[in-house]
């Protein structure tokens, strides 16, 4: 129990709010748009499943693969792995555990969700390794955690449509933005070791900027379901509130003072996904 309590404090568990009020967004939005039904209770359990063994084997790899990255950044030496407190061989057995939990949880669902997994677990792999060759490492995992409302809309519907795929990209762009925020902290590190970064690559102020374009396109694209769906004022509403939490977000940063990155990343962004969930339930209840 132990180990299990430190394997979930290295994967930040609990920033799984970050992502499964969006796989519960595309659930009932794509069950309800159509087939004019909301999620059976066995589909919010599976979905919820799938999600949790996802991102757990996302972030566990993530910690194995840059373990010796970490150990050497000051900021992350403390971290389980560099700091022996879990070895990487119990660390590759929790991912396994993971794995075999979205596995068996995609076969719950629908054969969609099966012939996806490839495409899934490639991106949950490929972006840990990102930043040794691309600045477009954020755009990486803006992807990776898009998969979220995507599954959750092939888990109750067994199918996708243009409404899925806008709603991915403004939870790609949502997260592609915040990760650039958070990445201006190891800006000077990922430079002096050829990590590849936006923050390390164009500066911090720079940075910013793209953050802030990525967060424009993102409420856009979270916009246009108000456009092509039935979705209505209330969603439109919860839109617009979010769209003033990513304003205040990025007021609590600037390339003079970075002290409030870890408000911007972790409370402002968790507050975002909950508003997202509770207008849209909210709209399609009312």
């Amino acid at each position: 129990m132990k180990k299990i309590k430190i394997i979930l404090e290295m994967i930040k568990f609990e920033h799984t709010i970050f992502a499964l009020p969006f796989a519960f967004l595309g659930a009932v939005l794509g069950s309800l748009l159509l087939e004019g039904r909301w999620p059976t209770a066995s589909e919010w359990l599976w979905i919820t499943l799938a999600m949790v063994g996802a991102r757990s084997a996302a972030m566990s790899l993530n910690r194995l693969i840059d373990a010796k990255i970490d150990k050497e950044n000051p900021r992350t030496a403390e971290r389980a792995i560099p700091a022996g407190l879990i070895s990487k061989l119990e660390t590759l057995v929790f991912i396994i555990l993971s794995f075999a939990l979205l596995f068996f949880s995609a076969f719950q669902l629908n054969m969609l969700a099966v012939y996806l997994l490839p495409v899934a677990v490639f991106f949950l792999v490929i972006y840990s390794y990102t930043k040794r060759f691309t600045w477009l490492c954020h755009v990486f995992l803006g992807i990776t955690i898009a998969i979220a409302p995507l599954g959750g809309w092939v888990g109750t519907t067994g199918t996708l449509t243009w409404e899925a795929v806008m709603l991915f990209i403004g939870v790609a762009l949502w997260t592609a933005g915040f990760d650039v925020i958070y990445a201006t902290q190891d800006a000077d590190y990922d430079k002096s070791v050829n990590l590849y970064s936006i923050p390390s690559f164009f500066g911090i102020k720079k940075a910013l900027y793209i953050a802030r374009g990525f967060h424009i396109l993102s409420f856009m694209a979270m916009i246009s379901l108000f456009f092509i769906t039935p979705l209505s004022w209330i969603y439109l509403v919860g839109v617009l509130i979010v769209g003033a939490i990513m304003v205040y977000e990025h007021s609590l940063v600037s390339p003079n003072d970075l002290s409030k990155v870890n408000v911007a990343f972790f409370t402002m962004n968790g507050i975002i996904s909950m508003v997202m969930l509770a207008f849209t339930l909210g709209d399609l209840l009312l």
